[in-house]
C-alpha cells in the first residue's frame, strides 16, 4: 500500500500534502479512520494534508521493481521522468511550514475493532487475547500461524485456556495464481480448513470490516473442524479451490460465507480463533 500510494500521490492534485497547500493558511483538523497497518498518516488516503517523504525518483524505482513500465499509460511514465528532472511539481515534504496549521486525530482504527471484539468475547465467557493488529504478509502463511495457535491451545492451554478467543487484525495479501473468485479473507479461511480438520470445537473466522472481501459480496468466511469433511461430502476439492483462488464458490456451497453488506467504513480485517 505504501508503494501504491507513492504513485497515487504523484498523480494527484490533492494527495501528498497538496490539499494542505490548497487550504493554507487556514487551520485544518482531520478526523481520520485508518485503513493502513501502523496508522501511518502519510499512507491513509494517500496523506492529503500531511507531508510526503516519497519522491518522483521513488516512483520510478517502484515501477522498475515491479516491471510495470510497459503496462502503465505513457503519459504517466513521461510525467514521472519530468518530475525526476524537477520539471513537474513535487509533493509537499516534511518541514514545510504549511503543515504548522494542520492537525490530525485518529478516531477509529483496527485495534479499536479488536478491542470491541475482545469485550464481546469476554461477555460471552471466552478467555480472550488480542495477539496483534498488525498482521501482514502472505495470507496462506498467516493462516498456518493462526492454526498453529489453535493447536497450541488444544495441546497446552497456551497462550490462553479454553474456552479461548484469539483475536488478530491487519491486512494480508494474496499472490493470485488462479482465475477463481474470492478475497484474502476467504482464502485465509480456506487455508485454515485443512489445518484444523478434526480439531474439535475449533472455529476460525476472517472478515473485512468494510463488509467486502475482494470483488465479492462477502465480508469473509468461517472454517471449522468439519469444513473439510463437509466439502468432500459435497464433492468439493479444497486444494483445487485454494490453488485457483476460488474460495467464494467453495464457501458459498457450504453456506459458510459471512455476508454483512457494506459497513461504509474500513479499519482493515479482523480474525477470530475460537476454541471451546
Amino acid at each position: 500500500i505504501h508503494e501504491i500510494n507513492a504513485i497515487r500521490k504523484h498523480l494527484s492534485q490533492i494527495k501528498g500534502g497538496l490539499l494542505a497547500k490548497a487550504l493554507a493558511p487556514a487551520t485544518m483538523v482531520g478526523l481520520v479512520i485508518s485503513d493502513v497497518v501502523g496508522d501511518d498518516l502519510s499512507a491513509i488516503a494517500s496523506g492529503p494534508a500531511v507531508p510526503d517523504p516519497t519522491t518522483f525518483e521513488d516512483c520510478r524505482d517502484i515501477i522498475k521493481k515491479h516491471q510495470i513500465d510497459t503496462t502503465l499509460p505513457p503519459v504517466v511514465t513521461t510525467y514521472f521522468k519530468k518530475g525526476a528532472k524537477d520539471l513537474a511539481p513535487e509533493t509537499l515534504k516534511p518541514g514545510d511550514p504549511i503543515f504548522n496549521t494542520m492537525f490530525h486525530q485518529i478516531i477509529a482504527d483496527n485495534i479499536t475493532s479488536l478491542k470491541a471484539a475482545q469485550k464481546k468475547a469476554e461477555f460471552l465467557g471466552y478467555n480472550s487475547l488480542i495477539l496483534s493488529s498488525m498482521i501482514e504478509g502472505d495470507t496462506e502463511q498467516a493462516a498456518k500461524f493462526h492454526t498453529a495457535m489453535a493447536k497450541q491451545i488444544h495441546a497446552t492451554g497456551h497462550p490462553v485456556k479454553s474456552p479461548a478467543c484469539i483475536i488478530t487484525g491487519g491486512e494480508t495479501t494474496v499472490t493470485v495464481k488462479g482465475k477463481g473468485l474470492g478475497g484474502r479473507n476467504q482464502q485465509f479461511a480456506l487455508a485454515c480448513a485443512e489445518e484444523i480438520a478434526g480439531l474439535e470445537t475449533t472455529v476460525i473466522l476472517s472478515c473485512g470490516t468494510d463488509g467486502t472481501d475482494g470483488p465479492t459480496n462477502a465480508a469473509g468466511a468461517i472454517a471449522d473442524h468439519q469444513t473439510l469433511a463437509r466439502a468432500k461430502a459435497a464433492g468439493l476439492d479444497p486444494d483445487a479451490h485454494l490453488l485457483n483462488n476460488d474460495a467464494y464458490p467453495f464457501f458459498n456451497q457450504l453456506n459458510d460465507l459471512v455476508i454483512t453488506g457494506p459497513t461504509r467504513t474500513n479499519v482493515m480485517d479482523i480474525r477470530l480463533i475460537l476454541v471451546r
